[in-house]
């Protein structure tokens, strides 16, 4: 009978790159410099690994981390690399473990043994519940712990970073009944990676090619564990915009997925930026945990700031003292056909005409861009109710926005206000933003009118 005691042993070192890895190289290496990172400091406790966990298709190795001062009935974390590392790797690089020392919960660091280090993201058996591969191992991994500390087997999450984070989707995917929460940074949504091929890498996904409407993406989540009516998981979601290896459209999809998922509407309700390059939109809620939260960050690639991020994982998980993280309410067994909408509040009078100035900027890559629009009322008066007018160039058009509604999706463009943000106070601005597919005239919209009256830019 295999020993199933943990062992100590020394870290492996950083397998050398094949032609899979590399393509993720050179983003993800500064993770230890940039990805929630902190300088090494000394623990009481130290890193052990584990054997004889359980069912383990793909030879996972299991690494695991009880703080000192083990909480009673403590969480379990499962932080999960990049392409290239380890589970030894993301300990020594990453905050969780020193975050776990603060408040007293679990951390297990799956480790990747095939070639570069990258996690089954891609193959069929990977994308459904129980069905082989990686998923299998760490579910087993989960349940050793379960078994073998008293853990709260309410409050079990998952966290990870580029193949983490994509492994992350890919968990809650298939086990919804075990984890309460994830965290992705740079990540893509669940089944986007997918492949038939035998291939482990998908361009079209890398590129943020592929496009499904948020039901469509809803419908290969609950593919995964099909006949399941449980809670799902709730899901925070980081990437920044000049991401070229996992490219910054993945998040628009991310966010379509799992609001479809958890039910609640595609269109923010609050929007608020908690470090100054980053945006954060909570989705179904405006308190601290959310069913679906998102932080872009601008200007980063694929390595993300380090200050507060991993901090900010543990406050949405609910691990930071701050309360209980329960689960959301189960949604509808049924899945909308539509995705759900935030309903036009309609002004109790006409809307006025504004004095109005409008400021502008998008992202762009190759076949798409993301726009980002703030509207100041710069009269004396209120504007209580509102419509932006604006013109695409040939060649755009709208797939999905926030914090307005737009029709139609190309040329004559007009977005109307959305429930929450209909009153404009004189000198106060509103930030809308949507994303458009182009044939490649990357120019910005013409003629912007506040409720008929044509807008300054700037």
């Amino acid at each position: 009978m295999p020993d199933s005691r943990p062992h100590a042993r020394s870290a492996p070192p950083l397998r050398r790159l094949r032609s899979l890895p590399a393509l993720l190289l050179g983003a993800v290496l500064p993770l230890l410099a940039a990805l929630l990172l902190v300088a090494p400091t000394a623990r009481a406790a130290g890193l052990t690994e584990v054997t004889g966990f359980g069912s383990n298709p793909s030879a996972l190795r299991m690494y695991l981390y009880v703080p000192a001062n083990v909480a009673p009935r403590p969480a379990v974390l499962v932080a999960v690399h990049y392409c290239t590392g380890s589970g030894p790797a993301f300990y020594s690089g990453t905050e969780f473990a020193s975050l776990a020392d603060r408040y007293g919960f679990v951390v297990v660091y799956p480790s990747a043994t095939r070639s570069g280090g990258c996690f089954d993201v891609s193959s069929p058996q990977a994308l459904r519940r129980d069905g082989g591969s990686d998923p299998v191992g760490i579910r087993s991994m989960v349940g050793w712990v379960q078994q073998h500390y008293a853990v709260d087997s309410g409050r079990i999450f998952v966290t990870g970073a580029s193949s983490g984070a994509m492994m992350t989707n890919v968990l809650l995917g298939d086990y919804p009944d075990v984890f309460s929460a994830g965290a992705a940074f740079m990540g893509v949504p669940f089944g986007c990676f997918a492949t038939t091929d035998g291939s482990s890498w998908n361009s079209a996904c890398a590129n943020g090619t592929v496009s499904r409407t948020g039901p469509q993406w809803g419908d290969l989540v609950r593919g995964a564990y099909p006949g399941y009516t449980g809670p799902r998981p709730r899901m925070q979601l980081w990437h920044g915009t000049e991401d070229t290896t996992l490219r910054y459209p993945n998040f628009g999809e991310e966010i379509k997925q799992w609001t479809d998922v958890l039910g609640v509407s595609p269109a923010p309700v609050l929007t608020d930026h908690p470090q100054s390059s980053w945006t954060r939109t909570r989705y179904g809620s405006t308190g601290t945990r959310p069913p679906v939260e998102a932080v872009s960050v601008q200007g980063a690639g694929h390595t993300l700031p380090a200050a507060g991020m991993a901090a900010q994982a543990i406050a949405f998980f609910g691990l930071d003292g701050s309360g209980p993280s329960a689960p959301p309410t189960t949604p509808p067994s049924t899945p909308p056909t539509t995705p759900p909408t935030t309903p036009t509040t309609p002004p109790t009078t006409p809307p006025t005409a504004a004095a109005c100035r409008v400021g502008f900027g998008a992202d762009t890559w190759n076949t798409g861009l993301t726009a980002s629009v703030t509207v100041t009322n710069t009269g004396g008066t209120a504007v209580n109710g509102w419509s932006l007018a604006f013109t695409l160039p040939a060649g755009q058009s709208i797939t999905s926005g926030w914090n307005a509604s737009y029709s139609p999706a190309s040329g004559a463009v007009t977005a109307r206000n959305v429930s929450y943000d209909a009153t404009i106070a004189p000198g106060a601005s509103v930030s809308l933003g949507y994303q458009a597919t182009h044939t490649g005239n990357t120019a910005a919209p013409t003629g912007f009118a506040l409720n008929g009256t044509p807008c300054s830019l700037g």
